[in-house]
């Protein structure tokens, strides 16, 4: 069986069980942010002209309206056997192979400026094969309040790879979707509480009681007592001057204060698909016997031919020889004492040979049982 030592023993020495090491201290904006600062989602419609044939196609109605509906608003008479376009789309009068029509979004960024750019991301929504080549043409990002935030336009680099020929098809990745870097211009600001508030949020990350309280200490042994309050175990209410330059360099120490954070809780994440289990460091079981092992069984068959005595006039015919092998393991049994830690619970599955299936199977056997003192996830 596959050992499961060397990614074990990985994990215990990052989270300092086999290596004893010094508790380092970690700045406040690392373990939290700014309320003030946070990102707004951002959507859009659009079309992908200049394909190579990978388009949407006649059969795709909605791309055909919204070709009219662009032609027109640019001055393109829609007259005779194109009045209507949709039309002579559907009747397949006319094929738009080389335009997609195309969802757009974007994160737009606390504090963003108009003119600053932003990435943005281009999915088909319609028959679409490959997006490959194309140019997003003008469109514009609305926010939930549906006021526009951002016009995105530029050239798709698409990463996926969709080859026919003969029959066969090839896909790598994902070529109906794209991503492109600063595709998409900031044109209004978010209002921000940052300037005009009288207290200032900081978010911890990972919710954590012991993780507020040392931002708390920290921020009022530097700055005096009554500066920061925690408001739960998120959130973090600190005074900061009125004056908006002031405040900013306010902020800039505060977020650069060491604190040292709390420990997170047990817990053990399983990635059943691939067989990925990692466990943090205050992961605990209590006394329990644990034998894994499995029963294989084997069936041989050996076709053979009979050799009669002629004399006898017996016939020749075939027979068939089968042998039944019945294999199981003898792995010994193992025994969790008592509160032991990461490190003793990798040894003992390390003695069964255990693979990160198997693994997976004894922990959740564990849990079931009530022996194992983490939250166990499975993903």
């Amino acid at each position: 069986m596959t050992r499961i030592a060397p990614l074990f023993i990985s994990l215990a020495l990052a989270a300092g069980v086999l290596v004893p090491t010094a508790a380092r201290a970690d700045r406040i904006k690392d373990l939290a942010s700014l309320a003030a600062k946070r990102t707004n989602q951002l959507i859009g419609y659009g079309l992908v002209v200049g394909l190579q044939g990978t388009g949407d196609g006649a059969d795709v109605s909605f791309t055909a309206q919204s070709m009219k509906t662009m032609l027109s608003r640019m001055g393109v008479a829609m007259e005779g056997a194109l009045a209507d376009f949709e039309t002579a789309a559907t009747a397949g009068k006319m094929d738009i192979k080389n335009v997609a029509a195309v969802m757009v979004t974007a994160e737009l960024p606390g504090f963003a400026k108009p003119g600053q750019k932003i990435d943005i991301t281009v999915s088909a929504i319609g028959k679409a094969s490959n997006l490959r080549g194309g140019t997003l043409l003008l469109s514009s990002l609305r926010g939930v309040d549906g006021e526009v935030y951002a016009l995105a336009q530029g050239s798709l680099t698409a990463t996926g790879i969709d080859a026919s020929a003969a029959g066969s098809k090839v896909v790598i990745g994902v070529p109906t979707s794209s991503r492109v870097p600063g595709g998409a211009t900031v044109e209004r600001v978010v209002d921000s509480p940052f300037a005009s508030a009288e207290q200032l949020m900081i978010n911890v990350r990972q919710g954590d009681f012991t993780t507020t309280t040392a931002i708390v200490n920290a921020i009022n042994s530097r700055f005096g007592e009554g500066v920061a309050q925690a408001v739960d175990s998120v959130s973090v209410a600190v005074r900061a001057p009125q004056d908006t330059s002031q405040r900013v360099a306010f902020m800039s120490m505060v977020e650069n204060l060491e604190v040292q954070p709390g420990e997170p809780p047990a817990r053990v994440v399983v990635n059943a698909r691939t067989g990925t289990v990692v466990i943090s460091r205050n992961v605990r079981v209590t006394a329990a016997a644990v034998s894994h092992g499995t029963i294989s069984v084997a069936i041989s068959a050996t076709n053979e031919v009979s050799q009669p005595n002629p004399l006898a006039g017996g016939q020749t015919v075939g027979v068939q020889n089968a042998e039944v092998a019945v294999n199981e393991p003898k792995n010994p049994m193992f025994m969790f004492q008592p509160g032991v830690d990461l490190r003793q619970i990798v040894d003992a599955v390390n003695q069964v040979g255990a693979s990160p299936s198997a693994l997976i199977a004894i922990l959740e056997a564990l849990k079931s049982a009530g022996s194992l003192r983490a939250e166990l996830l499975i993903i």
